[in-house]
């Protein structure tokens, strides 16, 4: 195979996470969603794009200082990437705001929900907010001045501008001919969205167009020739010192604030002023492909307030009731439940609260002695970690293996385990080098009869009682005891107090979960024949490891049929004649983030089926603590491969990646019904299985053919 040939083969990994924020601006084009959804895509889009260039685009750019010019497996060298990221950025961004300013702001403003931009301000508009800015917004603000000529030679003179905050630039001249620049930063304490109590509708100005409209107040004795609003995205991708032996939450607080000040990656600015924008491009380092002009507010982020407003329901997704899986009384316990069967829990159709409850009543039952827990992210208020607290504080024997590297959430993170630590709960601070990134809980009660025995909870999602509202996830009750006994043998491993041990039926990463899944890709080749052809199911959010695409590569040229449904990115490069033509991949975008992970293998007829807190990426399985663990029982397990099949139906919301790169929405044949996935997840589960099973292979076949 020539080298040419083989690069073709990989999608690069940065482009094709590109291609999945397109398909997320697609849901806020589309007409079919609520005006307030789809300001919500918007809003998602470009915190995507923040978090983007403050890991990737930073570590790309890292690459290049160290000297490294080597391309990707894909065959793309740094350099040649940081110009196609910067040529599709563009791209989706200019249909990001086009949207914004033609269609959006006016439908919003015929709903009754109006965002004034400066040149929209009338007469009674201009003055509130005048007396609004002098008398609330320009006490806090603190200009900083610096000499306009002095920046060319002295870019090291322009102010700290921290990370993601929004500032005004204003350009000075005066009377004496001396030039000079101005910095102000908008407030970040103070509300963005300005409400004015005028006129019969709900009307908003922005902070940040008032800083800079009105911030000329701010320099008596000079005259503004220019003023623009920009924002600076910074290298976030930080790491923490683990060889420090003497506080690694001071270590991690450290990385809080370098992340403030670190490598400048992408300047944005209002197309307002191109003689501040060169300026201030200069002073930060940045060269043209690094600095991106809008042509409307700097920071859609933020927007998302707008989007949850009350009083405008009607131009939102219609309220969904959610239903436990189980429904526990005085007579019918939750330990009852689970030593009942495997029950599955499948969010955010269906309620959180078991998970809740199941740690709530843990905490509370005096037969329980011990509860295990891994902690990734949380909400700010969380009812499960006030609960650990609570157990604690009785005497339970509490552990928490908390990751503080998880990231962006670090601050918080530390915040909630220091109270744990004070309430007498056993912390663990992760694993060195290492995210443990699984989720799963432990608890161990003693029965009437004296003998203790073990509930488990585990789950391919985070233990988030607000997410748990928005992200698609699969969790597992179980009181199997082969499944209790290696959840006991994980915490073990992880919290240092055993060796490393080899987990029969389920598996963990970094040690074998990688090994596991290429040996059962490759044991369905060899159990695959024309006559009964093997087949691989899954469920993911990114596919992007070599030696797992690699694997089904083979897999597909020994005839296996694989569907794979990968939300984000996916570097495996279907449909290729000889290769992959055998493999069929899809993405379902819509009102609910899909974030569960699921495979299945035929087996040569000794079915099995998988959860995974782990996505097939190198450093989900190569540098996290992941776990993989079989789903077992009838019901539990025809639920699950039920639920992953029918992401394969779906012809409302799917798209379907070809050879070429590009993602086309899979639309409903001639005479077939619509079948939205997640629309259908709400429906009663008595007509789940009957429509989901129905003719999936060749569902998916017929995607393929349809395909351009």
């Amino acid at each position: 195979m020539s080298a040419r040939l083989e690069k073709m083969h990989y999608f690069n990994r940065e482009l094709s996470w590109l291609e999945f924020n397109a398909r997320v601006l697609e849901e806020g084009l589309d007409h079919a969603n609520p005006l307030l959804e789809r300001l919500r895509f918007m809003s998602i889009v470009s915190s995507n794009f923040d978090e983007f260039f403050m890991v990737r685009v930073a570590a790309i750019k890292a690459r290049l200082r160290a000297g490294d010019l080597e391309p990707d497996f894909s065959g793309l060298a740094p350099d040649a990437l940081l110009e196609g990221i910067a040529s599709r950025v563009r791209e989706i961004g200019g249909k990001q705001y086009a949207c914004l300013k033609h269609e959006l702001f006016p439908a919003l403003a015929n709903e009754g929900l109006v965002i004034l931009r400066p040149a929209d301000y009338d007469i009674d508009e201009y003055r509130w907010l005048e007396d609004y800015f002098t008398s609330q917004v320009a006490p806090a603000l603190t200009p900083l001045a610096v000499p306009a000529s002095g920046l060319d030679e002295n870019p090291g003179d322009f102010p700290t501008t921290g990370n993601l905050r929004i500032h005004a630039a204003f350009s000075l001249h005066a009377d004496d001919g001396e030039g000079r620049l101005a910095i102000v930063q908008v407030p970040s304490n103070m509300q963005r969205f300005v409400g004015l109590p005028i006129g019969k509708t709900v009307r908003f100005a922005l902070l940040d167009d008032l800083v800079m409209f009105f911030g000329h107040r701010l320099f008596p004795g000079y005259t503004v020739n220019e003023r623009t609003l920009f924002k600076v995205t910074r290298d976030a991708d930080v790491g923490v010192d683990e060889d420090r032996d003497d506080d690694f939450i001071a270590a991690m607080e450290e990385v809080l604030v370098n992340r403030q000040n670190s490598w400048p990656v992408r300047l944005s600015i209002s197309a307002d002023s191109e003689e501040l924008q060169s300026r201030i491009a200069l002073a930060l380092g940045l060269g043209e492909n690094d600095v991106y002009p809008m042509e409307g507010p700097i920071d859609l982020k933020g927007f998302m307030e707008l989007a949850n407003l009350s009083g405008f329901e009607r131009l939102r997704f219609p309220v969904r009731q959610v239903r436990p899986p189980f429904v526990v009384s005085e007579d019918n316990t939750v330990w009852d439940e689970i030593r009942k069967r495997d029950i599955v829990l499948h969010l955010p159709y269906e309620s959180f609260s078991p998970v809740v409850d199941f740690v709530e009543t843990a905490a509370t039952d005096p037969a329980v002695i011990a509860i295990k827990m891994t902690l990734y992210r949380t909400s700010g208020d969380s009812p499960i970690v006030k609960a650990l607290t609570r157990a604690a504080r009785s005497g339970k024997q509490v552990t928490a293996v908390v990751e503080l590297k998880a990231r962006f959430d670090e601050e918080q993170n530390i915040a909630w385990s220091s109270r744990l630590e004070q309430a007498g709960a056993i912390v663990v601070y992760g694993a060195a080098r290492l995210k443990v990134h699984a989720k799963a809980i432990l608890v161990v009660r003693r029965e009437e009869d004296g003998l203790a025995r073990r509930y488990v909870h585990l789950s391919t999602g985070n233990y988030n009682d607000r997410t748990a509202r928005l992200y698609g996830d699969l969790s597992l009750f179980t009181a199997n005891p082969t499944i209790c006994a290696e959840t006991g043998l994980f915490f073990n491993m992880i919290t240092g107090l055993s060796a490393l041990s080899e987990l029969r039926h389920m598996s963990m990463a970094p040690f074998d979960l990688k090994r596991r899944i290429v040996s059962m890709i490759d044991r369905e080749s060899e159990r695959s024949s024309p006559e009964s052809p093997g087949l691989i199911a899954a469920k993911m959010n990114s596919l992007c490891d070599r030696e797992i695409i690699d694997a089904l590569y083979r897999a597909s040229r020994a005839g296996v049929k694989i569907m794979l449904n990968v939300r984000g990115i996916c570097q495996l490069v279907p449909g290729l004649k000889g290769l992959s033509e055998n493999i069929t991949v899809v993405s379902v975008i819509g009102r609910y983030l899909e974030h569960a992970r699921i495979c299945y293998f035929r087996n040569g007829g000794a079915e099995e089926l998988y959860l995974s807190s782990a996505d097939w990426m190198t450093r989900n399985l190569d540098k996290r603590i992941e776990l993989l663990f079989p789903v077992y029982g009838d019901e539990a397990s025809e639920r699950v491969y039920d639920l992953l099949m029918a992401y394969f139906l779906d012809n409302a919301k799917a798209r379907a990646l070809v050879s070429s790169g590009h993602w086309h929405r899979v639309n409903a044949a001639e005479g077939e019904a619509r079948f939205s996935v997640q629309e259908y997840f709400h429906e009663d589960s008595g007509r789940r299985l009957e429509r989901a099973n129905v003719a999936t292979e060749e569902r998916v076949l017929q995607v393929r053919r349809r395909a351009p």
